[in-house]
């Protein structure tokens, strides 16, 4: 059976957009359209409706870019619980204030079972400051958090 993974709206970000002249913007193309290519046949992928509202946002050429990889992806859902737990992630001090869509993307994947939650946010999601505090407060809540990576980590076993 194929582990889950729900993708965060940075990964498509970075899939779709234009070639960079940055080179750590390069590098993070280069390893997402890498994993997209050859790893997510591996993984059952899901998206959410904050997901499909942030990617639509932006350049209408670049929106419609990540609009369409997307489009065919399943939906995870927005419940109270996930509402709940994005809350208490910021509450409990796992995310600050202003990453309230990020605490969401967490606790999309973690109250649907997502195995993964795979990101380019290093700022807030994939940080190693506040992982732990994103695991603790999931704990707390009873639930077991997801590997919070980004697509170089992500790589399925032979």
């Amino acid at each position: 059976m194929k582990a889950s993974v729900y993708i965060e709206t940075s990964v498509f970000s970075y899939l779709t957009a234009r070639p960079s002249n940055d080179l750590r913007a390069m590098a993070n193309q280069s390893a997402t359209s890498d994993w997209w290519e050859t790893q997510r046949a591996n993984y059952n992928v899901f998206v959410s409706e904050l997901v499909i509202s942030e990617a639509s946002k932006g350049h209408p050429e670049a929106a419609q870019r990540r609009l369409a990889i997307i489009a065919d992806l399943p939906l995870l859902q927005v419940s109270p619980e996930v509402q709940s737990l994005a809350q208490a992630l910021i509450q409990n001090h796992a995310l600050p204030p202003k990453a309230e869509a990020d605490a969401y993307h967490v606790a999309i994947a973690i109250v649907n079972g997502a195995e993964y939650l795979l990101t380019w946010n290093c700022t807030h999601i994939a940080n190693a400051h506040t992982r732990p505090k994103i695991e603790a407060t999931c704990r707390v809540f009873g639930y077991e958090p997801p590997v919070i990576c980004t697509p170089l980590e992500l790589t399925a076993e032979d």
